[in-house]
């Protein structure tokens, strides 16, 4: 699993993750991800165009790190999922707590 971040605009972050969220791709990812959401107030995007598969490790990567994003003040908003993948999001209620939208300028909007 490859990981990169790119900055937006000012305290705005898009982490673009590329591969399978299973127990191999989270390994590879989950310290990295971690350190780059660590910073306090910092508002995310979690771009998840390129993965093609999560697993229940790879939702708990991202439960894990949004609640300690929400807990210093920021937020975060996943865009684009493959469609398999939004389907299990959406099945595990993942949309409940973070929002799940189809383009950037969506995304922007969630996480204002």
């Amino acid at each position: 699993m490859e990981i990169n971040c790119e900055q937006l605009d000012g305290n705005i972050y898009k982490i673009n993750l590329k591969g399978r969220m299973d127990i191999q791709g989270n390994a590879d990812i989950d310290l990295k991800f971690s350190g780059m959401t660590a910073s306090p107030h910092l508002f995310f995007i979690i771009d998840l165009s390129e993965v093609n598969f999560i697993a229940s490790i790879g939702i708990r990567t991202l439960l894990v790190n949004t609640k300690a994003i929400h807990n210093r003040g920021g937020k975060i908003a996943i865009l684009n999922p493959d469609d398999q993948v939004k389907k299990i999001l959406l099945m595990a209620g993942i949309d409940m707590i973070i929002p799940i939208v189809d383009t950037l300028d969506l995304a922007l909007a969630a996480i204002q």
